[in-house]
């Protein structure tokens, strides 16, 4: 039988689980119970973004392969921190992560150490976006989850409102939503509610995941226009990185290629389970 805790026992705080690390001849994962693996890293390439979602959300590099200050909520591993810490060397850097149980792990998973370019916050994402400075970053990560999912404070249009704020004229907005219906589409209409037409909705086919990018009409006519070449000039690394996602990100583009897009609010799509 689980024992019983008091209400306000900290590890019944859904931001103050401790995370727990198991590893395989492979790789080293992060989980807060046996069913869901939050981060997992490869132990021959720590660097290297493994879980498909994580590719995906570098769909941002077709439209700014050299982002110059990125802002991420969610740190758990550390699996987008370490690979634009490694292949974004020109970006400053700062994560926001609220259970410094997750901070505490962070040399098992080898995220780089406080720097200059690179710092690891303890703090409510929402409340920090709210507080940043207009215009003050050119990429936004979303990837934060408690035990329960995504809390409410980091999906609400409000938080949507706060990132577009803190975002640069052509700044890039990046979401992993849990794919679960009808409620990622209602998500994914607020960020639409928010952004207006520039939004693509990526679904990763393992994990139960949906990445969404939003940004400028401007940013993503000039993808769409050029997206031969974008993909061409990009780092053997980013090429492999991308090699999943790519025609998902050039199809959800397509209507971008010189055609004025006729904006739509998202609608669920029929899923057979």
């Amino acid at each position: 039988m689980m024992p019983e805790f008091e209400e306000s026992h900290p590890f019944t705080e859904t931001n103050a689980l401790k995370p727990f690390i198991s590893t395989d001849d492979d790789s080293m994962s992060m989980q807060f119970d046996l069913k869901l693996i939050q981060s997992r890293m490869r132990l021959e390439d720590p660097i290297a973004l493994d879980l498909q979602y994580t590719r995906a959300m570098m769909a941002f590099l077709m439209l700014n392969p050299e982002p110059r200050s990125i802002l991420m909520v969610g740190l758990g591993g550390g699996s987008l921190a370490k690979y634009c810490h490694a292949h974004l060397p020109h970006a400053d850097i700062t994560v926001v992560e609220i259970n410094p149980h997750v901070i505490e792990v962070r040399d098992a998973f080898k995220v780089p150490p406080e720097s200059d370019r690179f710092r690891v916050v303890c703090g409510d994402g929402a409340d920090f976006i709210a507080k940043a400075p207009k215009g003050s970053h050119d990429l936004i990560m979303i990837d934060g989850f408690n035990y329960e999912g995504q809390p409410e404070t980091l999906v609400s249009i409000d938080f949507y409102k706060s990132c577009r704020k803190a975002l640069a004229e052509s700044g890039i907005l990046v979401v992993n939503l849990q794919d679960i219906e009808p409620e990622c589409t209602r998500l994914v209409g607020r960020i639409w509610q928010v952004f207006g037409e520039p939004v693509m909705a990526l679904d990763i086919e393992c994990g139960g995941n949906r990445i969404v990018v939003a940004s400028t009409e401007e940013v993503f006519r000039e993808c769409a226009g050029s997206f031969g070449r974008r993909w061409a000039a990009l780092s053997v690394e980013h090429k492999e990185t991308l090699r999943f996602s790519t025609a998902s990100i050039e199809y959800e583009l397509e209507p971008w290629q010189g055609v004025k897009k006729v904006a739509k609010a998202p609608k669920a799509k029929k899923r057979g389970r």
